[in-house]
C-alpha cells in the first residue's frame, strides 16, 4: 500500500468514565514523519492505542487517505493499512524469529521476510531463536519488522527506544529514517528521547492533559526554550 494521510478530528477517548484525550485534531500528510511528545501521563500512548482501535473512542473521527476508520475494529484497520508497534513489544515467545515474521506477511510470499533481515541484520543472525530468547532491543526490532512486512500505509510507533542501549537506539532510528526516506509510509512516533524524535520528525505535536498544547516544526520547538521546559520538563536540548 502507498503512504496515506492520517487525519484526526476532534478525537475524544479514554477508559471507562475517564477522558484521556480531549478534542485532539491533526493531520499527518502521506509520507510524513510526525513526532508526538509530552510528559508521562499526557495521553500519548492512549492516542496511538485509540488510532489502532484498542481504546474506546467517545467522539471525533479518524481517516486514512480516503477511508473513514472511525468505526472499524482493530483487525479491519490493520488490513486496510494501519500498522501499530506497541510499547509492550508484542512478540510470540514460543515462535522463532522467522515464524514471528511469517505472521506479519499478510498474504505476501514467504521470501518477503528478507526485507526484514535487510533492515535488521541482527534478526537474520537470530532467525532460528525463539522470541523469548531475544534481548529487549531484538524484540523491538522483531515487533517493528513484523509490522513493516505488512506494508502499512501508516505506521504507529509507541516509544520504540524505551529501556534500550544507545547503540540499539541508533540502529532503530536509522532504520526508521531509511523507511521514511522511501516515502512509502507515513510514520507517527511517540518517544521520550526528545532529541531523537526531533532529529527524525518533520512535524511535532506536544500533548498536555490530553490536548495539543504545541504544534510546529522540530527546529521551532528546539528554539522555543520556554515551551520545552514547560511542556517537556527539560531545560534544553542537545
Amino acid at each position: 500500500m502507498p503512504a496515506a494521510q492520517l487525519e484526526v478530528t476532534d478525537l475524544v477517548a479514554g477508559y471507562g468514565p475517564t477522558r484521556v484525550l480531549d478534542g485532539v485534531s491533526f493531520a499527518a500528510p502521506a509520507g510524513s514523519r510526525l513526532a508526538v511528545l509530552g510528559r508521562n501521563g499526557m495521553g500519548k500512548t492512549t492516542l496511538l492505542a485509540t488510532l489502532a482501535g484498542l481504546t474506546r473512542r467517545l467522539e471525533g473521527s479518524i481517516r486514512l487517505g480516503d477511508e473513514d476508520f472511525t468505526r472499524l475494529g482493530t483487525a479491519a484497520r490493520a488490513l486496510k493499512g494501519l500498522g501499530y508497534v506497541p510499547q509492550a513489544r508484542w512478540v510470540f515467545p514460543t515462535l522463532t524469529v522467522e515464524e514471528n515474521l511469517f505472521v506479519g506477511l499478510k498474504g505476501r510470499p514467504k521470501g518477503a521476510i528478507e526485507e526484514a533481515y535487510a533492515m535488521f541484520p541482527r534478526l537474520a543472525e537470530r532467525r532460528a531463536n525463539l522470541g523469548s530468547q531475544l534481548s529487549g532491543g531484538e524484540q523491538q526490532m522483531l515487533s517493528t519488522a513484523r509490522s513493516i512486512l505488512g506494508r502499512p500505509s501508516v505506521l504507529l510507533l509507541d516509544e520504540p527506544l524505551e529501556g534500550l542501549a544507545p547503540v540499539i537506539c541508533e540502529e532503530l532510528m536509522a532504520a526508521f529514517s531509511r523507511l521514511a526516506a522511501t516515502g512509502e509510509m507515513t510514520l507517527v512516533l511517540v518517544e521520550q528521547r526528545i532529541q531523537s524524535a526531533l532529529d527524525f520528525a518533520d512535524h511535532v505535536i506536544v500533548l498536555e492533559r490530553g490536548r495539543i498544547a504545541w504544534s510546529g516544526k522540530p527546529a521551532e520547538l528546539e528554539a522555543d526554550h520556554a515551551a520545552v521546559e514547560r511542556l517537556l520538563g527539560v531545560g534544553g536540548l542537545h
